[in-house]
């Protein structure tokens, strides 16, 4: 259930990083309050995740990881930004880095 609550704060912090972009300095009442919105329930989630006894680095790197490389292809699907071999490469080390500290994490 706690990677349930995870995949949620994943989702609720894209929203919301997403809307930050199209809110044009919260010049875009619409988009902001949707900012505000999507981070207050990314915290919730990821407060709730941690409470479920997983651990704050192994939900921490998920989130954060998960969340660069999904905004990453958004920015270049849909919001017009480019894409270099140097972007790829660093999602790919930041993705591995995540899998690395996951295997750490897990019991042998």
């Amino acid at each position: 259930m706690a990677w349930l609550i995870l995949a949620g704060a994943i989702i609720a912090e894209i929203v919301a990083t997403t809307a930050l972009k199209l809110s044009d300095g919260f010049a875009h009442k619409g988009w902001s309050v949707l900012v505000v919105a999507g981070y207050v329930a990314a915290f919730v989630l990821l407060a709730q995740a941690l409470k479920l006894q997983m651990e704050v680095g192994t939900a921490y790197a998920v989130w954060a990881g998960a969340g660069t490389a999904l905004i990453a292809a958004i920015g270049v699907l849909f919001l017009g930004e480019t894409i270099s071999f140097a972007k790829i490469a660093g999602i790919a080390l930041i993705i591995g880095g995540v899998v690395v500290l996951n295997l750490a994490a897990s019991p042998h």
